[in-house]
């Protein structure tokens, strides 16, 4: 099972996804809407709507793995190259978040490999200099134990997901995660922007990799990567104890990734030993519960103290979390059967307990996992809904999650994930691919085209619950998105105030395209009545 979900054993299958755990429908079938909605018409939602200044563009990021950059089906042996066919796939994001496995970087204890790697022969930094030519950032989210540290449990408590540190640490202590904060190091001087860094505390294993015919360069401050994140969802409760942290050892484990714990754990261990401008994000949690980040923050008072402004010294820079809809919870592991529209799920409250706590740090908040199954024997499948297919159902809802997001001040959104762990497999989490090499799916189409008409508009505001009218700005151009929140199929008209302008455009989503359709259509007193369906539809106000 872990080969075929790398980040999602099989436990975590069974509980480990969050939903609607206050029904939002009525008698007849229509959803009520959530107060926590109404409460955005009337604030512009967690942050004031004029401060917000993150692009929609951010909330259309995927998950994905080197090989989805490098490996070439008809040449499956270059792995020096990116391979073009997927690469036009990937360009569909504004954002990857690279599942990077620790055993690549660290294959034997102490020796570091990069392009290629001792362990598979894929080349990074080939990958991370075209994601940075093409402007697609990149979080490198270092992850899984290396062999010879996993290695280090018995026989019958082997797994890569167990915690990092040798078996047997005090698990409370900084000093105990010193050999996953020297690899961390290592990266960072490498991919960041670090450009005094000291050649001298840099290492390349350059010997292994010469005797296959490679050549592995020690480099330094090549500026391809900003932010890192420490390993993913430490709170792995499915796993047992072996692989699950406490808020206040994974702080711990955090301190030494993020500065050696304030440097007492030597000059090369932590990210900001090597660049203090590279932003560590905490790693994505499973439970997505707030009082886990309030934990994490107290420890780091009572053992990093305070800075001069007195503010908590803290080890981290993005609070991160994972959440995917449907009518389970993750709170109580009760298993859900299916996938609900995000707007019908508890994601906008969760989201909003996380983006408050995230303004009393000025800490932004991401989300790095959530997504649609399409095999309909998953319970976190995206159904089909009267002539819609769940692939177009995988489409609406992904949209319709970058655009709550947006609603609710998150300042980030990756899918999960790129391509399908095994296509046409029943089990959760395998189908949740956004493209089928070497065509996108309609979610990928939906984010494509958005992204193309306003990936940098910024949300200012909503301005109608039901159907949802959002309201977006760059400069002095206004688009509307309207959507009905709901899962049935409905539609309704609204009449949309376009403030006095003469025409509007209206602009539809196209499976299979890489633009909306458009239509320029006149003003009655610059007001027009559209018809609003699950698919969000988009207006620009054209004076």
């Amino acid at each position: 099972m872990q080969l075929l979900f790398p980040h999602k054993p099989l436990l975590f299958v069974l509980v480990a996804t969050l939903s609607f755990s206050r029904c939002y429908f009525n008698e007849k079938n229509k959803p009520v809407i959530a107060k926590d909605t109404v409460a955005i018409i009337k604030t512009g939602g967690p942050n004031p709507a004029d401060s917000n200044q993150t692009p929609l563009k951010n909330m259309f990021g995927v998950n994905g793995y080197e090989w989805n950059f490098l490996e070439n089906p008809t040449a499956r042996n270059d792995r020096n190259h990116i391979y073009e066919a997927n690469m036009a796939l990937i360009k569909s994001f504004s954002a990857v978040r690279h599942y990077l496995n620790w055993n690549k970087l660290e294959n034997t204890e102490g020796n570091y490999t990069y392009n290629p790697t001792n362990n598979g022969s894929w080349y990074y930094d080939v990958m991370y200099a075209r994601c940075k030519q093409d402007s697609i950032l990149v979080l490198a989210d270092l992850k899984n134990l290396p062999v010879w540290m996993m290695n280090t449990y018995p026989a019958d408590e082997r797994d890569d997901e167990n915690v990092p540190a040798n078996y047997g640490a005090d698990r409370s202590k900084p000093i105990s995660y010193v050999v996953q904060a020297r690899t961390a190091f290592q990266f960072a001087a490498r991919y960041g922007s670090n450009t005094k860094i000291n050649p001298g505390l840099v290492k390349v294993d350059s010997l292994s990799v010469l005797k296959a015919g490679y050549v592995n360069p020690l480099k330094t401050s090549l500026g391809l990567i900003k932010y890192i994140e420490c390993g993913n969802e430490p709170d792995r409760w499915w796993k047992g104890d072996k692989a699950t942290q406490t808020p206040e050892e994974y702080a711990a484990n955090l301190s030494a990734f993020y500065d050696g714990h304030k440097g007492t754990l030597g000059n090369n261990a932590g990210v900001k030993t090597a660049d203090p401008n590279m932003l560590v994000v905490m790693g994505g949690l499973a439970t997505a519960d707030v009082k886990y980040v309030q934990r994490m923050i107290a420890w780091c008072k009572a053992n990093r103290g305070l800075k001069p402004d007195n503010s908590v010294n803290l080890c981290f820079d993005v609070i991160n979390y994972h959440l995917y809809a449907n009518d389970g919870s993750v709170f109580t592991h009760q298993r859900s059967t299916t996938g609900v529209a995000p707007e019908l799920s508890v994601s906008g409250k969760v989201a909003d307990g996380f983006v408050k706590l995230g303004n009393s740090l000025k800490l932004p908040v991401w989300v790095t996992e959530t997504g649609y199954d399409i095999n309909q024997q998953s319970y976190q499948h995206a159904p089909t809904i009267g002539n819609k297919s769940a692939l177009v159902t995988q489409a609406d809802w992904t949209l319709r999650s970058s655009l709550l997001y947006a609603r609710h001040g998150v300042q980030r959104l990756f899918f999960y994930q790129l391509f399908d762990a095994t296509p046409n497999n029943p089990e959760q989490y395998a189908t949740s691919g956004l493209a089928e090499s070497p065509k996108r799916r309609p979610a990928a189409d939906y984010i494509l085209q958005t992204n193309r008409l306003m990936g940098n508009y910024i949300y200012k505001g909503t301005i109608n619950a039901d159907p949802l009218v959002d309201k977006y700005q760059s400069g002095s151009n206004v688009i509307y998105v309207l959507t009905v929140p709901d899962q049935i199929g409905r539609k309704t008209e609204y009449t949309l105030d376009l403030s006095g302008a003469k025409n509007g455009v209206i602009y539809t989503l196209k499976v299979g395209a890489e633009a909306m359709e458009s239509k320029q259509v006149n003003t009655i007193n610059g007001k027009l009545k559209i018809q609003v369906g699950e698919t969000p539809v988009f207006v620009k106000a054209v004076h």
